[in-house]
């Protein structure tokens, strides 16, 4: 045994990177999983082409899962990598600025031939030539080894070679101590179909455990278990908690969730996580088109269930003239924006904030609607279902921002009890009662919700504007300005019900910084550190776009004669609403729109530059 002590941390950020098409996504989130059921709190972060199958070894081609797990609270998955984990040249060059000076970097030098080191730029081979020389470097043979082992066995070389990562997962659950019997458990559920492609996995997972205990140099380290409170717990996508938020909305309504929508990326998983829970009575429509995805979601409204689709923003754009029809039925109606990189089809696997004000003003006409919008992977679940709720109870289609990176990343999950959720009740009409369409609640302005067959509530909806209360159709221009009004102040007093706007850190700092969505856990880790060198700085970060809460305004209040920096993955779109919103404020900006979120040391340097 070569290894006599493991190294205690706090927390740790490990990244695998290979060829698109090396299993660094399925490595990645198999790893995650078990660091999870070890109990450490974790963020992940994968990133790979839009293509099927990239150029192989290539810059262009590689593809990478980045993970920060630890004992304490995680935000990120981490600016700088500790360990990277790489499978061949192009993988290597294209993440080396990534890795902290002194970090480990494991190679499967197999593949770093001439040929391929020329390939992407090399003139000679990094992993000899001195150049890292400010890195602990360790290099094997793993697809070789892989290949070796499997002849032995009687298995094919293509599956040997397909398993290189599953040799990897070895070595790293062996140098975190994870239990080598739950991640056998994993490699069973996700090949347990099929033995022989099970046992050669298991076998080659083996042998990459038993490797770090015979090999030297090669790090291990302990971590204690985070402390979280009592409760079930998981490891969960972006994508899939927004499914289950919805799910779980539903169900607390007492109604069927019908999701119509058509495959984009980064949102398809949304619909292929419901297409599993037929059993729940949920209903998932694969759509033609965007714009049958979004009626077919508004036709499931108005027979009374839950009425819901899923896209990015090209898509989004395609919903807009029948997110517009939802507005004038004033039937409830979820659309989930999975945010990605624009315009037009633009990096469909990159993540971006870009469609905020398409969410807030894209629509012909005067067509208000809630936006609201998630802060993290684990954090989709609450926001799909407060979407849910907001839409149902107010009679209002209600968009959902998230976006590709908190969407295909992930984080550990405490699993909510239904019982514990906010109750949903929809303002159903009684049936065998006097019912005029357009008649609203004299607080709220929320219509009633009458369903199809229900005694006695016939009645007229649809796109032409109808009369104040009684829904005939109509082209008087007061009661257009009317009705334009009443659905514009239904939404807006949504407000009235909103918990009031978080403000973390210092109140009386020289420095307030605005967030919204998925940067959450850049920013607020960035602040947290600002903090801990006595740096006075605020954080607000927003959930709702529109209505914002009511005590918005007092908290601008309380930094007006100071700074204020609005951070964001655009140009600085909710900068402009603000602005829009709360005349005779300045309202800096910090945008990027490169693909990747901030990063925490970009923020507190700019940061810092606003106090200085």
């Amino acid at each position: 045994m070569s290894h006599v002590e493991r190294k205690p941390i706090q927390d740790i950020v490990i990244k695998f990177v290979g060829d698109s098409g090396d299993g660094m996504q399925l490595l990645g989130s198999l790893f995650s999983e078990a660091v999870s059921y070890a109990g450490e709190d974790l963020a992940t972060f994968p990133d790979f082409p839009s293509e099927v199958r990239a150029p192989r070894n290539t810059i262009f081609g590689v593809s990478g899962y980045q993970i920060h797990f630890g004992q304490r609270k995680i935000f990120s998955p981490g600016d700088r990598v500790d360990i990277l984990v790489c499978f061949n040249p192009a993988s290597l060059k294209a993440n080396l600025k990534f890795v902290k000076p002194g970090a480990t970097i494991i190679v499967d030098d197999t593949s770093f031939n001439k040929e391929l080191l020329e390939k992407v730029g090399y003139s000679s081979n990094p992993l000899t030539d001195g150049s890292l020389s400010n890195y602990h470097v360790l290099h094997y043979p793993i697809t070789k080894m892989c290949i070796e082992l499997a002849t032995e066995k009687n298995y094919d070389k293509k599956s040997a070679e397909k398993a290189k990562n599953i040799f990897a997962l070895g070595m790293l659950s062996n140098m975190f101590s994870l239990s080598k019997e739950l991640v056998i458990d994993l490699l069973r559920k996700k090949f347990g179909k099929k033995p022989e492609v099970f046992e050669l996995n298991k076998l080659i997972f083996e042998t990459g455990y038993h490797f770090v205990d015979i090999t030297e140099d090669i790090p291990v380290f302990f971590l204690r278990k985070t402390k979280l409170a009592p409760g079930k717990y998981r490891n969960i996508t972006g994508n899939q908690a927004t499914a289950w938020g919805l799910m779980a909305a539903a169900e607390k309504a007492g109604l069927q969730l019908f999701l119509g929508s058509y495959p984009i990326t980064p949102a398809t998983e949304i619909l292929m996580e419901l297409a599993k829970h037929r059993e729940l009575g949920v209903k998932t429509f694969q759509a033609e088109d965007e714009i049958a995805g979004i009626t077919s979601a508004i036709g499931a409204s108005f027979a009374g269930a839950l009425g819901a689709t899923s896209t990015s923003g090209p898509g989004l754009s395609l919903k807009s003239e029948a997110l517009g029809l939802a507005v004038m039925t004033e039937l409830p109606l979820v659309v989930v924006d999975v945010q990605r990189a624009g315009p037009s089809t633009g990096m469909p696997t990159k993540s971006e904030q870009g469609d905020l004000l398409q969410a807030l003003y894209g629509r012909n006409g005067e067509a208000p609607l809630m936006v609201i919008a998630a802060s993290s992977p684990a954090d989709c679940f609450y926001a799909a279902y407060e979407a849910a709720k907001y839409a149902l109870e107010h009679m209002t289609p209600v968009i959902l921002l998230t976006d590709g990176y908190i969407g295909f990343g992930s984080e550990v999950f405490r699993i909510p009890k239904l019982a514990d959720l906010p109750e949903i009740k929809p303002p159903f009409a009684t049936p065998n009662t006097k019912y005029y369409p357009y008649e609203r609640d004299p607080e709220t302005l929320v219509r009633k919700w009458a369903i199809p067959g229900m005694e006695g509530l016939r009645h007229r909806i649809g796109g032409l504007e109808k009369t104040d209360i009684y829904g005939e159709v109509s082209t008087d221009p007061l009661n257009h300005e009317k009705m334009v009004k009443l659905r514009e102040e239904k939404v807006r007093r949504i407000a009235r019900r909103l918990p009031p706007q978080e403000l973390y850190g210092n109140p009386e700092g020289e420095l307030l910084v605005i967030s919204w969505g998925g940067t959450f856990g850049q920013v607020r880790q960035a602040v947290e550190e600002l903090l801990k060198e006595d740096i006075p700085v605020a954080h607000a970060h927003f959930r709702y776009i529109f209505p914002l809460p009511e005590n918005t305004g007092k908290i601008l209040q309380q930094f007006k004669d100071k700074k204020i920096v609005v951070a964001e993955l655009n140009r600085g779109q909710f900068a402009k609403y603000l602005r829009t919103e709360f005349e005779g404020y300045t309202f800096h900006q910090y945008n990027k729109v490169q693909g990747h979120p901030f990063t925490v040391a970009e923020l507190m340097e700019n940061f810092k530059s606003f106090i200085k």
